[in-house]
């Protein structure tokens, strides 16, 4: 079956467009032009992936990002201003899985939406049986049915999202292996890396925020100058 997209787009003319571009293109679509509509369309059920605006009458895109994540996995692209790093980096800061600047051309829209549907299509065909129970890394304990962080001593908790578990679980397969951004783009957005992306930078610096890394000297992630990064830290499986 095609995958579903759901278009949230407060332009009338910009949803037609998607909608036609995207049908032709072989999808199932559906528009809805702000949250409100969006809330009650999922009443129905999760589409595979979401295409939302930044800029919307009542909650903006930001607000419904957060929204959504609370319930769902579901691959979300962002629409930002072609000139705003700051919408990609928000976006990206609260769950997003991938970006993209208006105006973009339909054929550089289709190659993003291939990409995160084949990154979520490999992540939910991940054996559960192939994974272990838990992996436990430094101080802390991975629930991977879960996607959910236990600090060993202090027992604080975090939830993960889609690419923040696919970050993760990157690191965890390879340990004290150094992996370049094009390794890690393609985990988490299943593409490689663009030309001064900063969007890498974001989800590392938040995935050493629930770790509790410092900025300076962390002990998890670390950086390799020139090379990549690198997990530090000695990792065993629950099975």
């Amino acid at each position: 079956m095609n995958a579903k997209i759901l278009v949230v787009d407060d332009d009338n003319e910009i949803r037609e467009l998607l909608d036609e571009y995207l049908t032709k293109s072989g999808y199932q679509v559906l528009t809805v032009k702000d949250g409100v509509e969006l809330k009650t369309q999922l009443q129905f059920g999760y589409p595979d992936l979401i295409l939302l605006d930044v800029m919307l009458p009542g909650d903006d895109g930001f607000t419904i990002c957060q929204q959504v994540r609370r319930s769902s996995d579901v691959p979300i692209i962002m629409l930002t201003a072609v000139s705003d790093d700051t919408d990609q980096i928000i976006g990206l800061e609260i769950g997003a899985d991938d970006y993209i600047a208006k105006p973009f051309s339909p054929r550089h829209l289709i190659a993003r939406i291939k990409a995160v549907l084949r990154r979520s299509q490999l992540s939910n065909e991940r054996s559960i049986d192939s994974l272990p129970k838990a992996i436990v890394f430094g101080e802390w304990r991975l629930d991977t049915l879960a996607h959910k962080i236990t600090h060993l001593k202090d027992h604080q908790q975090h939830d993960l999202s889609g690419s923040d578990f696919n970050l993760l679980m990157l690191f965890l397969s390879r340990p004290n292996e150094v992996l370049d951004r094009d390794t890690i783009s393609h985990a988490t957005r299943g593409r490689e890396a663009l030309p001064l992306e900063r969007g890498i930078d974001v989800q590392l610096s938040r995935l050493r925020q629930r770790l509790g890394d410092s900025g300076k000297y962390p002990n998890y992630i670390k950086t390799m100058r020139g090379n990549g990064y690198i997990l530090s830290v000695p990792v065993s499986y629950e099975l």
